[in-house]
């Protein structure tokens, strides 16, 4: 038996007890014979996605008509553009690993694609959970975004075979579709990616070296075949978590120039259209009696800043003949040997030299000074808040940094659109009017509680509950954070550890009866946007995603 198949198979295990009860609840699965299907699906999302457990689970859509779909992501919109990753797996109770994905998964896929993104297709016998993410794609879509499509097939064995291949050139999607294979292999590879990296890199030319407060820095110019090689030998080690959120080359304007350069006559002008890459490492060392092509060796190395760059040279040589082509073609590095205790100024220079690419910069923040006083306070009410990542699952005294987020810009702020559609900013350009000087404990663990009341009805709302209840979380809770001050007589500043237990009190006993009144809140104001007329769920999602209701609430 292959070893990485067994060692996803015993992982699976302990997934199926985490989300046994949640499978039950929101999915409506009980058949003993499903969850570790269910589980397999989830670990796969988590890991490629790099989701959050819950933002891991909402993907899920298995069930009774699921179109095909086990699970489906909508990333945000960027560039006019947004990523859809759609995820179908095969799990085989048996471990040999030597089966196909089958070619009628693909097919499946194919039928999925070709239906769920035209916003004029009707689409009949799709459970309601897929149904709100489809039409979350198809607002955008009308509204003119583009949707960029990954089409993620995932077993426990081989890729699939040439009939399936035969399948997808038929369909003829083009660059907008992108086909990806996940199994055992290349899970086990990015689960154990935090294995340090020694390596030797080749430079060409000259090279400046200098010494800099305890730190080392060397500037060069390396090869693009010999990054290319470099990401071959280690992949996502040398990216951590980076590789998982990988934008792809259809779609994503700056990978598609990099690999048209790299294709094209301007091959050997790379060095001067690219803006690099910056790695760090614990170590290096080269012959310094050389004047140029160092031969440099280093320890626990990292690429910190040109993923992007480092993913596409690397999938765009992939071809041979690219490969030989273009060996005079460099890029400009920056290693910096920096000391291993000085964690902070790590974690500073990733920030600043990442700082165009905002999806990273949840980890990032993990050690600021505000992300830190917040965990102390928080622990001091009998929370524990999670500003780092972590793979073990929440309780519900967990507060993890990303909700905290989110609740607040929705709850405090009165930005639910920006907090349920600009998570990516949410530690970017919005970190400075969400996590204030003033913010406290006692009014982060107030937000996360009326936000995860409207959260927990749009995951598994009654049947008397609107349309809107599945796109309306976050303003949901907006108005029962004003109910609740109206109740106090209080403004939020009030909000502190000295009124907090009775401000438990009071949500304990009168959550629902806010919940409800904001039901109605919004129940009212749709109608004074859109008077007498039915109200798709496409409008619905575009409706919450504008933020068009926002002055009409207040």
């Amino acid at each position: 038996m292959n070893i990485n198949i067994s060692i996803i198979d015993q992982r699976l295990l302990s997934i199926v007890e985490d989300i046994r009860q949640k499978a039950s609840e929101e999915l409506d699965i009980k058949d003993e014979n499903k969850f570790k299907p269910l589980a397999f699906v989830y670990l796969c999302v988590k890991t490629i996605l790099d989701l959050d457990n819950d933002e891991a689970f909402d993907c899920l859509t298995e069930g009774g008509g699921d179109f095909g779909v086990d699970a489906m992501h909508i990333s945000e919109e960027y560039d006019g553009e947004f990523t859809v990753s759609l995820f179908q797996a095969k799990y085989k109770k048996k471990l040999e690993g030597n089966s196909n994905f089958p070619e009628e998964g693909i097919e499946a896929l194919i039928n999925a694609i070709q239906y769920l993104f035209n916003p004029a297709a009707k689409l009949e016998y799709i459970n309601e959970r897929l149904l709100t993410k489809v039409e979350e794609a198809r607002s955008l879509i009308r509204d003119g975004y583009i949707p960029q499509v990954r089409a993620l097939a995932c077993n426990n064995g081989l890729k699939w075979n040439s009939s399936g291949e035969e399948a997808i050139e038929r369909a003829g999607f083009g660059d907008q579709v992108t086909w990806e294979h996940i199994n055992h292999d290349r899970l086990v590879k990015i689960l154990q990616a935090s294995r340090p990296v020694k390596d030797t890199l080749q430079l060409s030319g000259k090279a400046i070296v200098e010494d800099m407060e305890f730190s080392r820095v060397l500037v060069g110019r390396i090869s693009v075949t010999e990054i290319a090689t470099l990401i071959d030998r280690h992949g996502e080690r040398l990216l951590e978590r980076n590789i998982r959120r990988y934008l792809g080359l259809q779609g994503n304007r700056v990978n598609e120039d990099i690999r048209h350069t790299l294709t094209s006559d301007e091959k050997n002008n790379f060095y001067f259209y690219n803006n690099g890459i910056t790695l760090t490492c614990d170590s290096f060392s080269y012959n310094a009696l050389q004047d140029s092509n160092y031969q440099v060796r280093v320890e626990n190395l990292q690429i910190i800043n040109g993923g992007q760059t480092c993913i596409t040279i690397s999938k765009t040589l992939q071809q041979p003949h690219l490969l030989h082509q273009n060996a005079q073609a460099y890029v400009l590095l920056r290693l910096y040997q920096l000391p291993p205790e000085n964690e902070g100024l790590v974690q500073r220079i990733t920030y600043a030299t990442n700082s165009q690419n905002p999806v990273d910069l949840k980890d990032l923040r993990a050690n600021d000074e505000r992300q830190q006083r917040l965990e102390m306070d928080i622990k001091q009410l009998g929370f524990n808040y999670r500003r780092k990542r972590s793979d073990t699952n929440t309780r519900s005294a967990d507060i993890t940094s990303g909700v905290a987020a989110e609740a607040v810009l929705s709850v405090w702020r009165r930005k639910p659109h920006q907090a349920k559609f600009f998570s990516r900013e949410h530690f970017g350009k919005l970190y400075d009017s969400i996590f204030t000087k003033q913010l406290n404990g006692a009014q982060v663990i107030v937000a996360v509680q009326l936000y995860r009341i409207a959260e927990n009805r749009r995951k598994r709302p009654e049947t008397t509950d609107p349309d809107f209840v599945r796109y309306a979380s976050c303003f949901i809770a907006m108005q029962m954070g004003q109910k609740l001050l109206n109740e106090m007589n209080v403004q939020i500043k009030d909000i502190s550890h000295k009124n907090f237990q009775f401000t438990q009190q009071l949500i304990e006993k009168n959550g629902e009866i806010y919940f409800n009144a904001s039901l109605q809140d919004i129940q009212k104001a749709l109608e004074d946007l859109y008077g007498e007329q039915e109200i798709s769920l496409q409008q619905l999602s575009a409706t919450f995603r504008r933020g068009d209701l926002i002055s009409r609430l207040e």
